[in-house]
C-alpha cells in the first residue's frame, strides 16, 4: 500500500506538527545538549486546589467502583469486559475524563487523568487499555486539537459521556510508518463528501465503538489538495464492518479489531482541520497520548510492589522469611525503587502537561519508553520473587485454595507496552531525531558524500556558528562551573551527576556525528543507547524533584521518599554509565553482519533438528 508521501515530505509534517510547540522550552531538548535546565521542572508547579478536591473526588469514586464491580478473574475467563462494567464507566464520567466541562465532560488534570488511569490499570490492564484508546488517542484529542467548534460540539459530548472511540490509523502493511496509510477517502462528484476503502488492523476499541476517527489519503486533483486526512465518523456507517475481534498474549479484555471500510460515504464536515493534515493530527495525537502508558505501566510496578512485600515478609525459607534471603532483598529493592523512579517521572511530565508552558514532546515519549521497559523489568523480577505461584494463574491458585494473585497475568499484560503505540525501537529513533534532530541536520548538510564542496563549505560555517553556542560543554570544566544543588541535600550529589553526564551526552554524540558521519542516522543501535542515556539522566533528575516535591507536600512522608529516590538514583546512574561504555565499544558491527547472512539463509542447518507446524 504504498502511497506518494516520501521520507522528506513525512519528516516535514512531522517538523509542521511541532511547530506550535517549537518555542516552547523544553528539558528534555536541552538535556540532550549538554544543559540541565533544573528551573524547567524545578519546583515542580503547585496543583490547583480545585482541581485537586475534582480529582480526589472522582478516584474515591473509581476505587469504589472497582472494587465493588470488577472481578478481573472474570475479565481473563471470558477475555471480555462485562457491559455492567463499562456501563458503570460510563456512568461515573470515566469515558470524559479529560473531556472539558463545556463538553460535558470532567475535565481532569492531566496529573488526575494518569492517577486514574494508574488505579484502573492496578486493577486489570484492559480497563486502561480501553480508557486510553478512547480518550488519549480517541475521538476526543484529536477535535480538541484539530477540529472546528461544530465539531467539538456535536462529538465531544457523546465520547464524554456514553459513545466509545476508537484511532482508525494502523494497516496490515502500515504500522509505525503512518505516511504510508492505504486507505482511501476519494471525494464526491457533487463536493459533498469522500467515499472511504481500506481494512484497517489493530484498531484498540475498535470491536465495540460508537465513534471512530480514521486516517485516510485523499487523492490530489482539482479543487483537493489531497494527502493523508483525518475523518470523524460513526462507526455505525453502512459500509463498515468488523471483520475480525483480535485476541493476544495479554489484554484479555480488549476489544482490539480488523475494520473493513468498503464505499463508505462521509459528509465533508467530518473532515478534521484540512486535506492533508491526517499525518500532523496523527503525530500530534500520539505524542500527546504517550503519557497514558506509563500511567497504566505505574499501576502495575505498584502492584508489583505491594505483592512483592507481602509475599516476601510471609513466605519462609531456611528459617526466615524469603525477603531477608539477600538475594530476594534486592530484587524487592529494585522493584520498590523502579516504581518510584517511575511515578516521579510520570508526575514531572503530568504538571508540566498542565502547566502548558513547556514543550513536553521529548518527556512524553521517554515516557512511554522508560515505563514500558522499567515496567517489564519489574514485574519479570516480580515473577522471580514469586516463583512458581508467579508463574501460576490466579484462577488455577484461587481454585486451590490460595490468594488469586495474578503475577503471570501483570507479565503478559505488561509486554505489550514495549509495543503500543511505538515500539521500543521506534521510540529510541522518535526521541533520537526529536532531541539530537539539531546535531543529525548539521551531520547531513556536512557530511553527505554527495553534496557539492561549496555547499560543504557553507555547512561548516553553518555548523561553526550552531555549536559555538554550546562547544565549551563538549570540553569538562572549560568555562563551565560545577553546580552545587545544595538544596536538595544527600541527593545534590545526583543532580550534579546529570549535569555532568548531559555535557557527557552531548560530546559523544558530537564524536558519533564524526565517527560515523552520514551513517549516524542508520546506526539504530548507537542512537537507541544515546536516547536510553538521556531517559535515565531525565529519570533521575525527576527522582530528585519529585522527593523534594513530597517533602513540600506530604512532609511525612520525607524521609521515605529520600530513601526511595537516593537507590533509584543509583541504580540509574549504573544504567547510564554502561550505556556510555557500549556507544563505541559494542558487537554492532558483528551482530549486524551476521544478521544479514542469516537472512541470506546461509545459516539455515542451525534451524535443523525442529519441525515448524505453522508452516504446514
Amino acid at each position: 500500500m504504498a502511497t506518494d508521501v516520501t521520507e522528506r515530505e513525512a519528516r516535514q509534517v512531522a517538523e509542521d506538527a511541532r511547530e506550535s510547540e517549537w518555542n516552547l522550552p523544553s528539558f528534555g531538548k536541552e538535556l540532550f545538549l549538554g544543559n540541565l535546565k533544573l528551573d524547567l521542572i524545578h519546583p515542580q508547579p503547585q496543583l490547583d486546589p480545585a482541581a485537586v478536591e475534582k480529582g480526589e473526588a472522582f478516584l474515591k469514586d473509581l476505587r469504589s467502583f472497582l472494587s465493588e464491580h470488577v472481578d478481573p478473574l472474570e475479565i481473563e475467563r471470558e477475555s471480555k469486559i462485562p457491559e455492567t462494567v463499562i456501563d458503570g464507566l460510563k456512568k461515573l464520567g470515566a469515558l470524559g475524563m479529560k473531556v472539558p466541562t463545556k463538553y460535558g465532560g470532567l475535565g481532569l488534570s492531566q496529573v488526575y487523568y494518569n492517577r486514574a488511569l494508574t488505579l484502573v490499570g492496578s486493577v486489570h490492564s484492559s480497563l486502561g487499555a480501553l480508557l486510553s484508546a478512547h480518550q488519549s488517542i480517541g475521538v476526543a484529542e484529536p477535535l480538541l486539537h484539530f477540529g472546528s467548534e461544530e465539531q467539538k460540539q456535536e462529538w465531544l459530548p457523546k465520547v464524554a459521556t456514553d459513545h466509545i472511540s476508537a484511532f482508525l490509523l494502523t494497516e496490515p502493511d502500515v504500522g509505525s510508518d503512518p505516511a504510508r496509510v492505504g486507505t482511501t477517502a476519494t471525494p464526491t462528484e457533487d463536493g459533498k463528501g469522500y467515499v472511504l476503502n481500506g481494512t484497517k488492523l489493530w484498531a484498540t476499541n475498535g470491536a465495540i465503538a460508537d465513534i471512530v476517527v480514521v486516517m485516510a489519503k485523499v487523492p490530489k486533483s482539482d479543487g483537493h489538495r489531497g494527502g493523508i486526512s483525518a475523518f470523524v465518523l460513526d462507526y455505525n456507517t453502512e459500509g463498515i464492518s468488523v471483520a475480525h475481534r483480535n485476541a493476544f498474549m495479554g489484554l484479555k479484555g480488549i476489544e482490539n479489531s480488523v475494520t473493513v471500510l468498503k464505499d463508505v460515504h462521509v459528509p465533508a464536515e467530518n473532515l478534521i482541520g484540512k486535506e492533508g493534515q491526517g499525518l500532523k493530527i496523527a503525530l500530534t495525537t500520539l505524542n500527546t497520548g504517550r503519557l497514558a502508558l506509563p500511567a497504566i505501566c505505574l499501576g502495575s510496578t505498584k502492584l508489583a510492589t505491594k505483592i512483592a512485600r507481602e509475599w516476601s515478609a510471609e513466605r519462609v525459607q531456611w528459617g526466615q522469611p524469603v525477603g531477608k534471603h539477600d538475594a530476594v532483598a534486592q530484587k524487592i529493592a529494585y522493584i520498590a525503587a523502579s516504581s518510584f523512579g517511575l511515578e516521579a517521572m510520570l508526575d514531572v511530565c503530568s504538571r508540566m502537561a498542565d502547566d502548558k508552558q513547556r514543550d513536553i514532546r521529548i518527556e512524553a515519549a521517554i515516557g512511554k519508553l522508560y515505563g514500558s521497559e522499567i515496567g517489564w523489568k519489574v514485574v519479570d523480577e516480580l515473577v522471580q520473587v514469586r516463583g512458581g505461584r508467579g508463574y501460576e494463574t490466579a484462577e488455577s491458585l484461587k481454585a486451590r485454595g490460595e490468594k488469586p494473585i495474578p503475577t503471570e497475568m501483570l507479565l503478559r499484560d505488561m509486554r505489550i507496552n514495549r509495543i503500543f503505540e511505538g515500539s521500543t525501537e521506534i521510540m529510541h529513533l522518535l526521541i533520537a531525531r526529536e532531541a539530537v534532530d539539531q546535531h543529525l541536520a548539521v551531520a547531513g548538510d556536512i557530511l553527505e558524500p554527495e553534496t557539492a564542496l561549496g555547499d560543504k563549505a557553507k555547512a561548516g560555517v553553518a555548523a561553526a556558528k550552531f555549536y559555538s553556542k554550546w562547544l565549551p560543554q563538549l570540553v569538562v570544566g572549560e568555562g563551565l562551573k560545577p553546580s552545587s544543588f545544595s538544596e536538595f541535600g544527600e541527593l545534590a550529589t545526583h543532580l550534579r551527576y546529570v549535569e555532568r553526564g548531559s555535557r557527557k551526552l552531548a560530546r559523544t554524540t558530537f564524536y558519533a556525528m564524526g565517527r560515523y558521519q552520514a551513517k549516524l542516522e542508520r546506526k539504530q543501535s548507537v542512537l537507541g543507547r544515546i536516547v536510553d542515556i538521556g531517559a535515565e539522566l531525565f529519570a533521575i533528575a525527576s527522582a530528585v524533584v519529585y522527593a523534594q516535591t513530597l517533602q513540600r507536600e506530604q512532609p511525612e512522608r520525607a524521609a521515605e521518599a529520600l530513601a526511595l529516590a537516593d537507590l533509584f538514583c543509583r541504580q540509574a546512574r549504573r544504567r547510564a554509565d554502561v550505556l556510555f561504555a557500549e556507544v563505541f565499544d559494542n558487537d554492532d558491527d558483528a551482530a549486524y553482519a551476521v544478521a544479514q547472512d542469516v537472512l541470506d539463509g546461509k545459516f539455515t542447518w542451525d534451524e535443523e533438528g525442529i519441525l515448524d507446524l505453522s508452516s504446514s
